[in-house]
């Protein structure tokens, strides 16, 4: 699981936008807690911090004509599967939402890409 650097979001291809989508559904339900060494960083942040990441997907997603289930677009909700949070206080929205989301990590971002034959600007 990886979350794709923030300024990648609109550039990824097909695959790759969908695949993070699954992978933020995954991770805001029951993947929530599970350690997973690339985003480990995501639990010492609230969970609102994931909701709203997932909304730069969701917001991509619809831009380019996709239908994602609009339950995502409610901060409380976490899947079919796992029960929604009762009260996850909203934060501000900062930029970037991760701070680990920096020149470097872009760059780790990018070259990953490129490992897969995709190659952005």
């Amino acid at each position: 699981m990886r979350l794709w650097h923030e300024q990648l979001i609109d550039k990824l291809p097909r695959q790759q936008l969908l695949g993070q989508h699954r992978e933020l559904a995954a991770f805001r339900g029951n993947g929530w807690g599970r350690s997973h060494a690339t985003v480990d960083y995501v639990f010492k942040y609230s969970p609102y911090k994931l909701f709203q990441f997932h909304q730069l997907v969701i917001q991509e997603m619809l831009r380019r004509g996709y239908e994602p289930d609009k339950l995502w677009c409610q901060a409380n909700y976490r899947g079919k599967n796992c029960q929604p949070y009762q009260h996850l206080t909203a934060l501000l929205l900062i930029d970037p939402i991760y701070p680990e989301h920096n020149d470097d990590y872009l760059k780790i971002c990018l070259l990953n890409l490129a490992n897969k034959g995709i190659h952005l600007s």
